[in-house]
């Protein structure tokens, strides 16, 4: 049968098959299916989140006599991916999940699409109708391929046992390296069944695909100048760095410059959140001395970040002063949104440790940044208007309060994962993050859902740390499930339900901006007629839900009971805990740039514009 692979992605050409590796490798006669666990072994690859069905159920027998790789059966697909990329994030290795054709990889397509946004190193391997019948819309058949086209990095489909060990190998190469991302390998049920030779290491051929990790001497001694020569420099500091492992770098630079550090969402943890040198998350809801740094800045060092809308607001007015020096290891960000003074293409780690050597260049010829009238600026921006909030006046429950005492309480290096909303701003904010790989989030998808299978995923792949999900009641409401998982796996995860009976962030834009009229925001059943959750309504009952699936399940409602249980939940690891923390429903997110607004416009809280005078845009 000719060969049918498909490989999707771009610049990423189809690789040929070669068969072999080595003349030393050993060569070993075995199924399609056996040579895939085979090579999921041979790459490291000790856990997988999964759960079987007709096509891909002949890699589950071989599976289950691995010694190797540990497969956690989740209860929905979109689990299995979610679980995957935290199991990524919070180690740094490649996530790898493992469902059925038709509906089974559908279901993972929120957590690629997720994964794709976030730069995850993910390896998705679904199982495909056999060859004889694709295109026939035979049962459970699904386009995987073509359907995931524009979210992965890079895709396969497999119709040959004998392309299934170097595919593999191709499909982890390229999740990993270069800027992370999604790569999807799906494979008929024909080519699992049938026989092979498997040997390793398989040879890798993929021309066409060659990521530029060294940065250009020349760019990186421009920027060196101009970091020296700014009055107003910022750092502002993406997931990139993170991905690269690039964190002590990074603080080295910053020290050496005395630059303002800002951290967006995905890069919280890479410079620790008390360094004096640090000035919060910009953004939609980033700090105002983060937000404002950006505008008046006479010069952004975007280091792995994209100047993604939630962090420039009206991109137009976005930074009008500032010349740009945007290092990044995908070149397609380069420009994309914002024009680059100084184009540095590379990986970050290497790009910021060329950034050191030439700013200390620069300070041996004595070129050495003035900031001091920058941070007179910036340090009373930060004393003016720090991130707070009040507590509520009838003595309830404030979400804030809440999130800020579990990250006080916790263990020194617990990771922490949030779901999409209001509670996901609030731990960005009311946690310190002082190490990097310990916040994981949704951050460009802004999945639903995401925390509790990320969580799990996080707790597998670091045993012995502890592991809180924070998470909003309309969140849990869509993974739950993976408790049950969690429970029958000894995964002990945390889960803190932030519960104020609502979709919280679709609320606070509707009391802002849509004359307060809650149209289908309201979670629990019967609602006030102001919109408000009703009083005394638990539908579910998260506590019973939670103890139906196998979990320590704890209601707080008082303050004065808030460190009592969150010391309960941290005291217990034998199976996972929830809290229903039940919040204030008022509480709102500050501070705020609306969508579509400039970031000029920032909000410190409702009502609050700040004011920084008029001599500051000179």
């Amino acid at each position: 049968m000719p060969m049918t692979e498909q490989a999707t992605g771009a610049h990423h050409p189809q690789p040929r098959a070669r068969n072999g590796g080595p003349s030393s490798a050993t060569v070993e006669h075995l199924t399609g299916a056996q040579s895939l666990i085979r090579s999921l072994e041979e790459v490291g690859a000790d856990t997988v989140f999964g759960l079987p069905g007709g096509c891909i159920l002949p890699a589950y027998d071989p599976l289950m006599d691995s010694t190797r790789v540990r497969h956690i059966l989740v209860r929905h697909e979109q689990g299995a991916g979610h679980a995957a990329t935290g199991y990524a994030q919070a180690t740094g290795k490649v996530g790898v999940c493992m469902v059925t054709s038709g509906p089974g990889a559908t279901n993972l397509v929120t957590p690629i699409a997720d994964a794709a946004m976030d730069s995850v190193p993910l390896v998705a391997i679904t199982g495909q109708v056999a060859s004889a019948a694709i295109g026939t819309d035979a049962f459970q058949e699904a386009d995987i391929c073509g359907i995931t086209m524009p979210i992965t990095k890079h895709n396969f489909l497999v119709t040959r046992a004998e392309d299934i060990a170097h595919t593999i190998a191709e499909a982890f190469h390229i999740a990993s390296t270069g800027r992370p991302g999604p790569v999807l390998v799906d494979i008929a049920k024909d080519a699992l069944q049938a026989k092979t030779t498997f040997s390793w290491p398989p040879t890798l051929d993929l021309p066409g695909y060659r990521p530029v990790t060294k940065p250009h001497a020349k760019q990186i001694r421009e920027a060196a100048k101009l970091i020296t020569q700014a009055k107003r420099p910022v750092l502002y500091v993406g997931g990139g760095v993170m991905k690269a492992g690039a964190t002590a770098e990074l603080k080295v630079l910053a020290e050496l410059t005395g630059a303002p550090v800002t951290t967006t969402l995905m890069a919280l943890g890479s410079f620790p959140d008390s360094h004096p040198l640090h000035v919060g998350m910009p953004g939609m809801h980033g700090s105002v001395t983060a937000v404002t740094a950006l505008q008046k800045a006479d010069l952004i060092v975007a280091l792995g970040a994209r100047f993604d809308d939630r962090v420039t607001g009206k991109l137009d007015s976005f930074a009008p002063f500032a010349k740009i020096v945007h290092a990044d290891i995908d070149p397609a960000e380069i420009g994309k949104n914002r024009a680059a003074d100084v184009p540095i293409v590379g990986d970050a780690r290497e790009v910021i440790a060329d950034l050191v050597q030439a700013v200390q260049a620069e300070h041996t010829e004595g070129n050495t940044g003035d900031y001091a009238a920058w941070w007179k600026d910036l340090n009373r921006w930060r004393d003016t208007y720090p991130v707070g909030y009040d507590l509520p006046e009838d003595g309830s429950l404030s979400p804030q309060q809440v999130i800020e005492r579990i990250g006080q309480l916790a263990p020194e290096g617990t990771i922490f994962a949030a779901g999409v909303g209001q509670h996901q701003m609030w731990a960005s904010h009311f946690i310190n993050y002082e190490q990097p790989s310990t916040w994981l989030n949704s951050g460009g998808a802004g999945t639903m859902g995401y925390a509790v299978p990320a969580a799990m995923g996080a707790k597998a792949g670091m045993p012995d740390r502890a592991v809180w999900a924070i998470d909003g009641d309309g969140c849990f409401q869509m993974t739950n499930q993976e408790l049950t998982t969690c429970a029958l796996n000894n995964i002990p995860i945390k889960v803190a339900i932030i519960n104020n009976g609502a979709l919280g962030m679709v609320r606070q834009w509707q009391t802002l901006f849509y004359n307060q009229r809650y149209s289908n925001t309201v979670l629990h059943s019967g609602a006030d007629t102001d919109g408000a959750p009703a009083k005394g309504t638990r539908v579910p009952d998260f506590v019973k839900l939670s103890e139906a699936m196998g979990c320590y399940a704890i209601r707080c409602e008082d303050p004065a009971d808030l460190d009592k249980v969150i010391a309960e939940a941290n005291a217990i690891n034998d199976r996972p805990v929830v809290i229903d923390f039940i919040v204030h429903e008022d509480a709102m997110v500050w501070p705020m740039v609306a969508a579509g607004t400039s970031n000029d416009e920032v909000m410190a809280a409702r009502g609050v514009r700040p004011d920084f005078g008029d001599n500051e845009d000179d």
